[in-house]
This record gives structure tokens, sequence and C-alpha cells, in this order.
């Protein structure tokens, strides 16, 4: 079986997170985590060539054969969810211009997934993700918390892939567990 590399992304105007995740027999490799800074551009236009521009540049570098991308959700602000809408398909038109599988997850989602919790705060995700891929705790203090939801949403497409393929239905809690018995932590 060929090795699976997912990026995953955050779509933002003012901060953009990147998570790359390498799948080895089942097993969940970082190979990279990043964010884009764009506070410091007021050209709401220059922002989204770079937004491009940084996107087509990991994927050159990192080959991911997959992309999964968080969803918009509906915010207070028009205007600026107007904008993460653009930042966000941007983002999406590099993978595709790249041929790469593009899949979307809400923001509930991919809490979901990562934390059992669709409610889940910025905190108990990145904390849920450093047990998940044994990162050390000084290298996710030194990146900005926003940088793990690309990270988030890369394991989430991966934990939800299966799902995507086979469309399993789970009665209850006990037939998910007896169906992903492999995803089960023991402390």
């Amino acid at each position: 079986m060929q090795d699976l590399i997912i990026l995953g992304i955050d779509p933002g105007t003012i901060v953009m997170g990147f998570g790359l995740i390498k799948i080895i027999k089942n097993n969940i490799e970082l190979i990279y985590l990043d964010q884009l800074l764009l506070k410091k551009y007021s050209n709401h236009h220059l922002k989204l060539k770079i937004i491009f521009e940084k996107t087509i540049n990991i994927i050159d570098i990192y080959h991911p054969n997959e992309l999964a991308i968080e969803s918009n959700f509906m915010g207070k602000n028009v205007q600026s969810m107007i904008k993460i809408i653009q930042a966000q398909g941007v983002a999406i038109a590099a993978g595709l211009y790249k041929n790469i599988i593009i899949n979307e997850y809400s923001p509930r989602k991919i809490k979901m997934a990562i934390t059992g919790n669709g409610n889940a705060s910025k905190e108990q995700i990145s904390k849920m993700l450093k047990t998940l891929l044994n990162i050390n705790s000084n290298f996710l203090k030194k990146k900005k918390i926003d940088s793990t939801d690309g990270l988030a949403t890369a394991v989430c497409h991966y934990l939800n892939r299966k799902n995507i393929t086979n469309n399993k239905k789970y009665k209850n809690w006990n037939s998910f567990v007896k169906q992903n018995i492999n995803r089960i932590i023991l402390k």
C-alpha cells in the first residue's frame, strides 16, 4: 500500500493554518505545521494571491495525495464570511490546479472527529492532536493555536476517509467501537 499524504487547511484572511500528515500503515505522522499570517496585508486581493501561492508551494514541496479543508460556517459578519469563503475557494483552486482530491469538513465535524465533542475548544483540539500524533508539547507551544486547525482538518479527513469510501452505518456507540477497534487509545 502506498503512503498517503494529506494536506489540511484552515482558511482565513488573518491567519491561515496548514498541516500535513503522512499515513504509513495506519500510523499518522506529522510532517508539516505552519500558518500564513495575512494580517499585515491590507489589500484583500493580494491576500488571495499569497494564499494561492503558499498552497501551491506546499503542494510542490510535499506532494500530498489529498487536501482536506474546513468549510465555511455561518457568521454574524457577512463581509468577513465572504472573505473567508474567498480564501477557501482560492486554496481549493490551488489543489484542483495540482489535480488533488478535495474534501470539505465543517468545524463541528472536525472537532467531533478529533475530540468526540463537536463543541470542543481550540485548546482541547490541540491537546488531543498532541496525544494522537505524539507531538512534543514545546513544539506546539511555538506554533499559534490557529495553525493546529489545519492539522486537525487533515487528521479529521484521515479518520473519516474509511467512512467516505465504505459508508459504514453505526446503530450505536457499541457498534462503532466494534467496527473501529483500531482507533481506540487505551491508557
